[in-house]
């Protein structure tokens, strides 16, 4: 189905289970296409805090972690970024852990001086919503992404995939981080 030029998901993940995804106990509708382990990392473009490019495809021969959130100003956002701050720099030179949001890049850039976050990048999704669309990600109610991770081997294929069903829950971190050293 399409709605304001975006995709609605089916809501339907790998094996048929039911995504269900709620900000605050209430539904969301998921817009664009949801990824599954296996397939293809869909390359995208999104906005850096210095307001240059951030292209996906620039990273190609690394392992990347797309630590997805709403918003970096909330308490559990800010959390999954810190964490996956600390875990880049024990998870070796060859994976690059990227947190996406759609906070404008200034405000990403002041939380990335205040908090310290300097062993991975804070990118935006703000402008084009690329990442929400193409990763299945955008809440359509809200304009913000949902809360997850995305893994993406060596070779371009995704290999680790987490739609956080309340999105004001955290993520699994330890299975993300298994996921990455599995590929190591």
């Amino acid at each position: 189905m399409i709605v304001n030029n975006f995709i609605i998901l089916n809501k339907k993940m790998n094996g048929g289970i039911d995504l269900n995804i709620k900000f605050n106990k209430e539904p969301v509708t998921l817009v664009g296409s949801q990824v599954k382990v296996g397939e293809k990392a869909k390359p995208f473009k999104a906005v850096k805090n210095d307001l240059s490019e951030f292209n996906s495809e620039d990273y190609k021969g690394k392992i990347l972690v797309y630590s997805v959130v709403p918003s970096i100003d909330t308490g559990v956002c800010s959390l999954q970024a810190r964490t996956f701050n600390e875990d880049a720099t024990k998870l070796g030179d060859d994976v690059v852990v990227v947190t996406i949001s759609n906070d404008l890049p200034f405000a990403q850039k002041r939380f990335c001086a205040t908090e310290g976050i300097d062993n991975s990048m804070i990118i935006s999704d703000y402008k084009d919503h690329e990442f929400g669309e193409k990763y299945g990600f955008l809440m359509k109610e809200l304009m913000l992404l949902a809360r997850g991770v995305v893994v993406v081997d060596k070779e371009g294929n995704i290999s680790y995939v987490e739609y956080v069903e309340e999105v004001t829950n955290e993520v699994d971190f330890e299975k993300a981080i298994e996921a990455v050293k599995k590929l190591k």
